[in-house]
């Protein structure tokens, strides 16, 4: 069976509404979800993943969330060949027009390094998901799991 495993960081609760939305959207289509908190993380946490997911907030001008900083250093020297990856950011474009959701591109950066696969493009929304991203989150999900088919 196919595995997800999905690390959040969350300061307003925001993102980890977004992460339990992408759980329940992989388990509506029959795949195992881990879902943990970034304080809960290391760099190896992907290592028996078939989907790597990451989602984050952009913490003031531009920064990682704190809990999120080793993560982001250690995961360029993990082997993730093999893998498919996607990475869901969230942000606050009006208070930050120059940084939004820029965490969640280091993050693909951070990705692209380790050799997975990214295969859907790196969803930004706007402060708390609505309905509107839930089914933009749901087809972020369906394309990760037909592309570890």
């Amino acid at each position: 069976m196919t595995l997800a495993k999905i690390v959040y960081a969350t300061n307003t609760g925001n993102t980890e509404g977004i992460s339990e939305i992408l759980e329940d959207a992989f388990e509506d289509i029959g795949v195992d979800v881990e879902r943990v908190d970034a304080d809960d993380a290391e760099a190896d946490f992907y290592e028996d993943a078939d989907i790597c997911v990451l989602a984050t907030y952009t913490d003031g001008d531009g920064e990682l969330p704190f809990d999120l900083e080793d993560l982001h250093e250690e995961l360029p020297d993990e082997d993730l060949s093999g893998k498919i990856y996607g990475v869901v950011g969230s942000g606050d474009s009006e208070l930050y027009p120059d940084y939004f959701c820029h965490a969640a591109v280091a993050f693909d950066e951070a990705f692209a390094k380790t050799g997975a696969k990214k295969a859907a493009e790196t969803v930004k929304i706007e402060n708390e998901a609505d309905d509107e991203d839930e089914e933009v989150l749901k087809a972020f999900v369906k394309a990760l799991v037909e592309a570890a088919e």
